[in-house]
């Protein structure tokens, strides 16, 4: 949804509302597409004494699995985001600056990058999550495989028989 902002500016103290359901579906973070819940946008662009203002927030569902035993996850996502509008295109980057590239802008422009921010590189299914087993894939969670705890590198198994060998005599 594209807002207009000609009408905004030729009105002092003036207010568009605005609020929809964008699709992100088609995003992709990390080779996968974890954005399968609508997104909904909601909020304003406001006139504020000749300051284009668009505050506005974004909230969804994030699915992805758990980074240890691989279950399936879905994390409820927020983010807000204050940005003053400026359409000087030598305006330097900055945390609360939006540069325009036309007359319009789209609210979600502003606010999914403000979104992606918020994604943490990886999630637990609970705090204490015990993974799986390196070496039958059991999930340590549901039940105890009987693999030895202690596994050695394979690379390390000439050293392993050196040791073995001095105790031995």
């Amino acid at each position: 949804m594209k807002i207009e902002l000609k009408k905004l500016n030729a009105l002092q103290h003036a207010v568009l509302p605005f609020s929809e359901v964008i699709d992100l579906k088609d995003e992709k973070m990390y080779g996968r597409n974890p954005f399968q819940s609508p997104v909904y946008v909601e909020g304003e662009v406001s006139n504020e004494s000749g300051v284009l203002r668009l505050k506005g927030s974004i909230r969804t569902v994030y699915s992805t699995e758990c980074a240890r035993c691989l279950k399936p996850l879905d994390i409820p996502l927020e983010a807000e985001a204050d940005m003053i509008l400026s359409d000087d295109p030598e305006a330097e980057e900055e945390d609360d600056l939006f540069v325009l590239t036309g007359d319009s802008v789209d609210p979600a422009d502003v606010l999914v990058p403000a979104l992606i921010l918020q994604v943490q590189m990886t999630y637990l299914c609970k705090e204490d999550c015990k993974g799986l087993c390196p070496h039958c894939g059991a999930d340590r969670n549901v039940t105890e495989c009987d693999c030895e705890s202690r596994q050695i590198d394979p690379r390390f198994a000439a050293l392993r028989a050196l040791l073995d060998n001095d105790k031995g005599n």
